[in-house]
């Protein structure tokens, strides 16, 4: 699995899914994850029950490398099916947002190399259904694969992964200094969130997009806009913070645009997602992100972004 991720390094709008399968009171589900967030996939192992487990999905927990206790989720159970009972079933041991779970499933068919332009957005009756459990639809072989929002679902089983922002201890924005930011994710409660956590903190103005291209075309509008009015783009946006995985075009390509553009690269960009590890860091740097910051930490995203927005802007 290390060497899969290849096609993300210069921010060229791929990604790689594996797809597996669960199956659901006689039908067979199939689900996609993003590679760059698995571990290894793993035979079935025997489970440690663990106290307060708040749902009924979460079977108990096993050792993995190194003697780590591991979580285990049923899929099925999750999805409300009744649990998974084939021998061969597979474990995905994923990390995200610092936090290693594994995924019990019925099988694992294969890996795929797409791009983020073949991934549709779930419409609003998906997303209501699922309960926003689906970030993404692709259509492969005749059949669908659903992508499914693993942060969602480790947040709601393990409360203290939600995103935390502890405003008491904020510090105080310069007096006069609200910069205009622009907040790209595909995740309505993670947008809604921030939104009004950083709004509250007083230090910036934002302005949200649903995914890599919406905010690129965005930014296209306001580079014709100083070009025909003769000012910086500082005076219509001071600041990007973006996801990475997101339909259509994906943070780090929307970096790549935005560094690349000879009126849009002055613009600090910050990367905010679940899966900032040593490896994404460097892909992160080579797309020429000005920070990365893993998810839940919104805190420290925020002091980072003001920091660097006053860097850049805060004499203008």
């Amino acid at each position: 699995m290390s060497q899969t991720n290849i096609l993300l390094e210069t921010g060229t709008n791929e990604l790689e899914i594996v797809e597996f399968y669960v199956n659901q009171d006689g039908y067979e589900g199939h689900y996609g994850l993003n590679v760059a967030k698995v571990v290894e996939i793993i035979r079935r192992q025997n489970v440690t029950a663990m106290p307060e487990m708040r749902h009924p999905a979460v079977l108990g927990a096993f050792s993995h490398r190194n003697g780590r206790i591991v979580p285990l989720i049923d899929m099925a159970k999750y999805l409300g099916s009744t649990p998974i009972a084939n021998d061969d079933a597979k474990i995905i041991v994923t990390e995200f947002n610092t936090v290693c779970t594994g995924f019990l499933v019925s099988g694992v068919n294969r890996i795929y190399r797409l791009s983020w332009t073949d991934v549709e957005a779930p419409g609003k009756f998906l997303q209501n259904i699922s309960q926003s459990s689906v970030i993404g639809v692709v259509r492969l072989e005749e059949r669908v694969i659903f992508l499914l929002d693993l942060e969602a679902i480790v947040a709601e089983l393990h409360p203290a992964m939600a995103i935390r922002f502890d405003l008491n201890n904020a510090r105080q924005p310069v007096e006069g200094q609200v910069f205009n930011i622009l907040h790209v994710d595909d995740s309505s409660s993670i947008r809604t969130l921030v939104l009004d956590l950083l709004t509250k903190e007083g230090r910036f103005h934002v302005k949200q997009c649903v995914n890599g291209q919406e905010a690129w075309n965005e930014l296209c509008r306001l580079r014709r806009l100083c070009e025909e009015n003769n000012v910086p783009i500082s005076h219509y946006v001071q600041g990007i913070i973006t996801d990475i995985e997101m339909p259509t075009m994906d943070g780090l390509a929307l970096c790549k645009h935005i560094k690349e553009d000879a009126i849009l690269k002055a613009l600090p960009v910050a990367i905010f997602s679940s899966m900032i590890n040593e490896s994404l860091a460097r892909k992160c740097a080579v797309v020429g992100a000005d920070a990365q910051y893993t998810k839940p930490d919104l805190k420290a995203l925020s002091e980072k972004l003001y920091e660097l927005v006053l860097a850049a802007w805060g004499k203008d």
